[in-house]
Parts: structure tokens; sequence; C-alpha cells
């Protein structure tokens, strides 16, 4: 029986941290499944399709990977791809209280899963989407943490034109 790990998240927009969390765990998984999460109470830049598809493009050369999205408990996914390890990328001590929180639940819905913690490289330590995100808003060049792909959606979507909203006129 195949080793199917998940690596779930918004991945909005993948990082080289996140690629870097990948590479590690088809290292040590048959398969990796990256599960981008469809979460509507998050503010997400980027569609779950447009995530995807940079995610895909992303993870090419990574032959056990693949890429899928979700909606709903991450445990119900497990289950429906009949994997029972999640793959958690943990940055820095302020990520573990909140990581363990959702292992513990996780394997209270589902007590043959496992959660698995991997470090990535040093330089991606303190790497965030949000952060890149935030730096690349303020005219920062974000290029050597997202791959060349996500690189040109991000400048694409931030430098796209606003939509216009109408403003009522008052009456005097």
């Amino acid at each position: 029986m195949p080793r199917i790990a998940v690596y779930s998240g918004s991945f909005d927009p993948i990082t080289n941290g996140h690629l870097d969390i990948i590479r590690r765990a088809s290292r040590v998984f048959d398969h990796v499944i990256v599960a981008v999460a469809d979460n509507s109470g998050k503010n997400a830049t980027f569609t779950v399709s447009e995530r995807v598809r940079m995610i895909d493009i992303a993870i090419r050369d990574i032959p056990s990977a693949d890429v899928d999205s979700f909606k709903g408990l991450l445990v119900d996914y497990l289950k429906k791809k009949k994997a029972r390890v999640v793959v958690r990328g943990i940055r820095a001590v302020s990520d573990m209280d909140y990581e363990f929180q959702m292992a513990s639940m996780n394997r209270q819905l589902f007590p043959e899963m496992e959660t698995v913690f991997m470090m990535p490289a040093d330089n991606y330590t303190y790497l965030s989407s949000s952060m890149i995100k935030d730096v690349a808003r303020r005219g920062a060049k974000p290029g050597d943490y997202l791959p060349a792909n996500v690189l040109h959606m991000l400048k694409k979507k931030l430098h796209a034109p606003k939509p216009k909203t109408k403003t009522k006129k008052r009456k005097r």
C-alpha cells in the first residue's frame, strides 16, 4: 500500500518555502497530494483554480506530487484519498501552538491519521504568503521567494485595474 501524504493549505500563493516542504515530503512518502483548501471565509488574492494551476506548474519537476483542492474537513478529504498522513510546515515556534491544536483535533476526528511536521530550509523559515503579498504590494521584488510562474501571476494580479464602484450622488 503506497504511503500517501497530504500537504494542505491555502497556498495564496505557493512560495519556495512550500515547495521546499513538498520536495522534502516527496523523499519520505510515495505520493504527496498538495491540497488547496477552498476556504470561503478567507479573503484570498487568488481563486482556488488559479492556485491549483500555479501549483501544478510549480511542482512539475516533482513526479510523486500532484495538486488537488477540497472543501470541508481535512480528515474527510484524507479518508476520500485513502491517506493517513498530513504534512505541515513549521516555520517558527509561533506556528507550533496553532499546528498542535489542529493536529490534536484532526486526530480526535480521525484516530488512524498522523501529522508530520517538517521545517523548511533556513532561508524560508520566516517566509509566508501574506508577507510576500505585502512586500510585493509595496513595490519590493519577491522573486527569490516565489516560483517564476507564481511571480508572474502575482505581478499581474497586483497591477490589474481595480473595478470601479458606482457612487450615488446625493440630492441637494
